[in-house]
């Protein structure tokens, strides 16, 4: 099955297909927190997510959001940006892109391939295993932090 690559409607109605397939209930909780990292570029943590939804659902819980990314984890329908963080940051984009990630203030970007881009790994990558995704992560001291180095 295929994922879904535009529409949040889409892909809301292909994690419930996932959920029934794995045999995972399709709660409100799990769609809420779902959309909240697919509409974010900002690849959030689990405490922004809470703060996000804790207004429009006050029985959410922190451990609620932790154990829902972990079961999105397990769907294939989200992935940890790097686990060298301080704080795992989500990524619900699963199209190809490589990250950029400021090692001074965490900040994590979305660096998009142009047409002509393609990642191959290694072919000697494959002795390893079935390769399901490839992700560059370029470590640097963004924009931002660089201005204000100079201020």
């Amino acid at each position: 099955m295929d994922f879904p690559q535009d529409d949040l409607e889409e892909k809301i109605e292909y994690l419930k297909t996932m959920c029934k397939l794995k045999g995972m209930r399709v709660t409100p909780q799990r769609i809420e927190i779902y959309k909240e990292v697919a509409k974010s570029h900002d690849h959030p943590d689990a405490e922004t997510i809470y703060e996000s939804l804790k207004n429009r659902m006050p029985n959410v819980s922190v451990d609620t959001i932790y154990r829902t990314l972990a079961s999105l984890e397990e769907l294939d329908m989200i992935f940890k940006v790097d686990s060298q963080l301080p704080k795992a940051r989500f990524d619900a984009d699963k199209t190809p892109h490589n990250h950029f990630i400021c090692t001074k203030c965490n900040e994590v970007y979305d660096i998009p391939l142009d047409d002509s881009a393609t990642i191959q790994p290694p072919s000697s990558a494959e002795k390893f295993g079935q390769i399901k995704d490839v992700n560059v992560q370029i470590r640097g001291i963004c924009n931002k932090c660089l201005q204000a180095m100079k201020n």
